[in-house]
């Protein structure tokens, strides 16, 4: 009687390694660009967050209230603060950094026309006007980096939509 062993032999094993190795070799560079449009994904959230913050303080505190953007790329930063600075209104109710936890190069650049502070009226209006911000990944190509705009409408709404798609699609700007 002959006893038989099971298992696999090494060019087997060689052969199953090759394929790993290939698929990833794949998926990196699309995996890559994934992580990188989140990162600016996360960037624009972070702005609308602060355009959306501004409007509530502004009608919370029945006062006009600056959304300011400043600096650019990661060291892109905003503040919500109080036009008028009072003892209960102060002139920076919260500020943050656009790029924080990014290594991705976010670039907001304002669209022509806008203005910058946006000043959110106490009915949550915008009393400057409509304002928009193109946002950017300048480490990608411009065909693998998927851009987004943030928009202020003059009714107060913060809107993050995206300017490569046509209407009557939802995410069209």
């Amino acid at each position: 009687m002959v006893s038989r062993q099971s298992g696999v032999t090494l060019i087997e094993l060689l052969v199953g390694v090759a394929i790993v190795v290939i698929i990833t070799a794949l998926a990196v560079p699309s995996y890559s660009t994934w992580i990188q449009n989140s990162r600016l994904r996360n960037g624009a959230e972070a702005v609308v967050n602060g355009l959306q913050l501004a409007r509530a303080e502004a009608v919370r505190r029945n006062a006009n209230v600056n959304f300011t953007l400043t600096g650019a790329g990661n060291t892109s930063a905003w503040t919500v603060g109080c036009a008028v600075v009072t003892a209960t209104c102060p002139a920076t109710i919260q500020s943050h950094t656009v790029g924080d936890g990014s290594s991705a190069a976010v670039t907001l650049t304002m669209v022509a026309g806008g203005a910058n502070p946006v000043t959110f009226t106490n009915l949550g209006r915008i009393s400057t006007a409509v304002t928009s911000w193109n946002v950017d990944n300048t480490d990608l190509t411009a065909a693998n980096s998927r851009d987004l705009r943030i928009v202020v409408s003059a009714g107060g709404t913060v809107r993050m939509c995206d300017p490569n798609v046509i209407a009557p699609d939802s995410r069209a700007c």
